[in-house]
């Protein structure tokens, strides 16, 4: 099985603070489906710059999008 870096990721949600983000990744985890978190904050040293840019972003596999979406209990979206 091919590791997340060698897949195409897709952004299924963004959240405000990293907090939130974490809980989602560990539902997402729980649920078995691989995710990863993305943001800029510097290298953790500036987390304020990420809430004025992408936010935290939640990032799984294409293929994962719409289950991802059912746990984190979003709307279904189509991809673009």
């Amino acid at each position: 099985m091919a590791s997340m870096y060698d897949e195409e990721l897709v952004v299924v949600h963004t959240f405000s603070s990293q907090s939130e983000a974490d809980v989602a990744r560990s539902a997402l985890d729980a649920a078995g489906i691989g995710s990863m978190i993305q943001a800029d904050t510097v290298g953790g040293m500036r987390p304020h710059i990420a809430w004025a840019g992408d936010g935290f972003q939640i990032l799984v596999r294409e293929d994962d999008v719409a289950a991802a979406r059912e746990v984190l209990n979003l709307p279904a979206k189509q991809i673009p």
